[in-house]
C-alpha cells in the first residue's frame, strides 16, 4: 500500500470514527436537555452517515463507479427539481433531452475531456434546449421554461459533475490525487454543514438572512467558516497537495460557497412553497436537499485545484 493509500485510508477511518463520537455527542445532548429540540441536528449526523458510506464505498470501488455514483445523483437531484417547478406540457418532450445530457456530461468526466465537459451543459445544452422548444410551436412561458430547465442542469448536473472529475486527475508531484481531493470536498461539505448547524445552536443571536433561511446565524456562519477551514489544514497533508495557504484558502471556499448553495436551494424551495426538494431519503428530504451546499461548493474547489495545481 502506497503512502497515499495509507493515507486516504487513514483520513476514512478519521471520518467514521468523527461520526461515530457525533453522534454519541447527539445523543447525550438529547438526554441532558430534552426541552431543546435536536431534530435538525439528528437529521444532518444521520445523513452525514448515509452519505460518508455510500462514498466510502465508492472510493474503494474504483473510479468509474465513483463517476457514475454521481451520475445518479445528478438524475435523482434533476428529476426532484422538475417535479417541484412549474413546467408546460409541451415540456415533456425537452425535458427527455435533459435527462440525456446526465450520462454524456458524465462520459465526458470518465474520458477525461475537460475541453468539451467544461463547455457541453453551458454552451451547447444551453442553445439546443430552446431550439427543441421552439420546434413544439409553444410561445407562451417560453422564456420561463427555457430559463428554469437550464438552471436545473447547471445546478444539478452541471455543478455536481465537477466533483466527479476530481476523482479523474492524477497524483500530484505534491501529494494527494484525484480519490483524496474528492475526499477532501465531501468530506470538508458535510462537516461545513454540520459545524455551522451547531456554532449556531450554540452562540447564534444575528440572523444572516432571515427572509429564506431563519436558521442562519452570523455566529454560525463565522465559526463554521473557521473551523473547516483549520479542519482542511489538518487533513489536506494526506489526501492533497495544498501546503497551509492553499488548504486554509480552500477551507474558506468550501464552507463559504457551501453556504451560498445551501441558502440558494432554500431560497428555490421558499419560491415553489415547499420544505423539502422530495422524499427520496425518508425522514430527511431529497437528495437535492442533501447535496446544496456540494452543488457550490464542488465547482469552485474544483477550478480553484486546477488552476494553481493542474
Amino acid at each position: 500500500m502506497s503512502n497515499y493509500d495509507s493515507g486516504l485510508v487513514t483520513i476514512i477511518a478519521g471520518i467514521w470514527g468523527l461520526l461515530v463520537f457525533a453522534s454519541i455527542l447527539v445523543l447525550v445532548l438529547k438526554k441532558a436537555k430534552p426541552e431543546k429540540d435536536f431534530s435538525e441536528l439528528i437529521k444532518r449526523t444521520q445523513s452525514w452517515w448515509g452519505m460518508i458510506g455510500i462514498f466510502t464505498v465508492a472510493f474503494f470501488s474504483g473510479q468509474n463507479l465513483s463517476i457514475w455514483l454521481f451520475g445518479i445523483i445528478s438524475f435523482l437531484a434533476l428529476k426532484e427539481y422538475f417535479s417541484m417547478i412549474p413546467t408546460r406540457r409541451t415540456d415533456r418532450r425537452v425535458l427527455f433531452w435533459a435527462y440525456l445530457s446526465i450520462p454524456l456530461q458524465y462520459y465526458l468526466v470518465a474520458d477525461q475531456w475537460y475541453g468539451m465537459f467544461i463547455i457541453f451543459i453551458p454552451v451547447y445544452m444551453f442553445l439546443f434546449l430552446p431550439v427543441r422548444m421552439m420546434l413544439t410551436g409553444q410561445t407562451e412561458g417560453f422564456i420561463r421554461s427555457a430559463s428554469t430547465i437550464h438552471w436545473g442542469l447547471m445546478i444539478t448536473v452541471f455543478a455536481i459533475s465537477h466533483a466527479a472529475f476530481l476523482y479523474t486527475l492524477p497524483s500530484h508531484s505534491s501529494g494527494g490525487s484525484g480519490a483524496g481531493l474528492l475526499l477532501f470536498l465531501v468530506f470538508l461539505t458535510q462537516f461545513n454543514d454540520v459545524a455551522q448547524y451547531t456554532w449556531g445552536k450554540l452562540l447564534g443571536k444575528h440572523k444572516v438572512i432571515p427572509k429564506i433561511s431563519p436558521n442562519k446565524t452570523w455566529e454560525g456562519l463565522i465559526g463554521g467558516v473557521l473551523s473547516v477551514a483549520l479542519l482542511a489544514i489538518v487533513v489536506a497533508p494526506y489526501l492533497t497537495p495544498f501546503s497551509i495557504l492553499y488548504a486554509f484558502a480552500a477551507g474558506l471556499i468550501i464552507s463559504i460557497a457551501g453556504f451560498f448553495g445551501d441558502v440558494t436551494i432554500s431560497a428555490l424551495k421558499r419560491d415553489i412553497g415547499v420544505k423539502d426538494t422530495g422524499s427520496t431519503i425518508p425522514g430527511h428530504g431529497g437528495i437535492l436537499d442533501r447535496v446544496d451546499s456540494l452543488t457550490f461548493s464542488a465547482p469552485l474547489f474544483f477550478h480553484f485545484t486546477w488552476y494553481f495545481f493542474y
